[in-house]
């Protein structure tokens, strides 16, 4: 049967961390990931109570003029391999090196640095395609600064594509908190990502399971080893990420407002409720490979079965045929009529009585 469970092999280096080589000195700022032509594009999305407006930034130091506003800003830069654009941006906003190495380091672990001015977070964004359920992996930094947060994607960041239209329509209460808030969204969106995650991890494990009730094969086999490499990659993915969401519901850094507490806290529930589903999975999926393994084992005894059946009938007729066979002169039979006749009449009974008695033991 034709396997309907194909996945693409998720990128294994987004989780196998990377360095700068041991003579470069600490902090310098080196590009990690998948090679990439693109330009970078910033745009920064201002807004208030009352109104918002987004830009394109041609240049980082178009930024300065806006950081002179009370305004909340949402700076977002899509392309993280552009290492100029990234130390420009670390220069106005007074980011250390060590934050802007992890910056294009897209092998990072999610974790969270506090510093004077600001808070860097690392997260983990993975992606489901719609269509053929493909996952895809992009680390998102996040800056959280005094009016401002700065977001660095590798790519356009179509994920948040909803937030943006919420902020330039003014739905929701993003453009009435402060920029915390507007942090606690960009996390909150990934977050929910993954429960999407999980909802496609377990319809495919149902399709499966059925499959291998009714024919187990190795096409099954193979559907479920690259299961569990999934789960494996989404946990390690998750585990960072609720230690990160807990610091930020416990820091006492004052760009954590009180009345945003509460926020932080509901989306470390939803990792939380996260891990415990993935645990569920887990032994979903082991108990499938027990049950493809038992599957196995009762097709082939059955084969098995079938076959000793089919050699247990000729052992009786094996044994008439070598009998008669045999070239001696005088053969009892050999010199009567109905001798051949005889021979198959034996040889047919046999066989009825061998199967009645398999048939009476159950063995059929």
């Amino acid at each position: 049967m034709k396997n309907k469970h194909k996945f693409k092999k998720i990128d294994v280096h987004k989780f196998v961390p990377r360095a700068s080589d041991k003579n470069t000195p600490p902090g310098t700022v080196q590009y990690f990931g998948i090679p990439r032509i693109e330009q970078p594009v910033i745009k920064l999305i201002e807004y208030d109570d009352d109104e918002a407006a987004e830009y394109l930034i041609d240049e980082p130091d178009q930024i300065k003029k806006f950081l002179l506003t009370d305004r909340i800003k949402w700076i977002s830069v899509a392309g993280v391999h552009d290492i100029e654009i990234i130390s420009q941006l670390g220069e106005i906003f007074q980011i250390n090196q060590l934050e802007l190495e992890d910056l294009s380091n897209t092998t990072q672990r999610p974790r969270m640095e506090e510093r004077e001015n600001y808070i860097f977070m690392v997260f983990k964004a993975l992606i489901v395609d719609p269509i053929d359920k493909d996952v895809s992996i992009e680390q998102v930094s996040l800056v959280l600064g005094n009016n401002y947060v700065l977001s660095f994607h590798e790519t356009e960041p179509k994920l948040f594509e909803t937030l943006r239209t919420r902020i330039l329509t003014g739905k929701g209460r993003v453009r009435k908190m402060k920029s915390d808030y507007l942090a606690f969204v960009l996390a909150d969106i990934m977050i929910d990502q993954y429960f999407v995650i999980l909802e496609d991890i377990g319809d495919t494990i149902e399709g499966i399971e059925s499959e291998l009730i009714r024919n187990p094969g190795s096409a099954n086999q193979e559907a479920i080893y690259r299961m569990k490499r999934r789960l494996v990659y989404v946990s390690r993915t998750i585990w960072p990420v609720r230690e990160l969401v807990n610091e930020m519901e416990r820091s006492d850094h004052t760009l954590i407002h009180e009345e945003s507490r509460i926020y932080f806290r509901n989306i470390y529930d939803h990792t939380v409720q996260i891990i415990e589903t993935l645990d569920s999975l887990r032994d979903l999926t082991s108990s499938m490979m027990d049950l493809y393994l038992s599957s196995v084992s009762l097709k082939l005894n059955e084969i098995m079965k079938v076959l000793t059946i089919f050699s247990a009938l000729f052992i009786p007729l094996t044994f008439f045929a070598g009998v008669y066979g045999m070239n001696f002169k005088y053969f009892p039979e050999l010199g009567w009529q109905w001798g051949y006749a005889m021979f198959w009449g034996v040889c047919i009974i046999a066989t009825i009585v061998m199967l009645f008695y398999f048939y009476r033991k159950k063995w059929l």
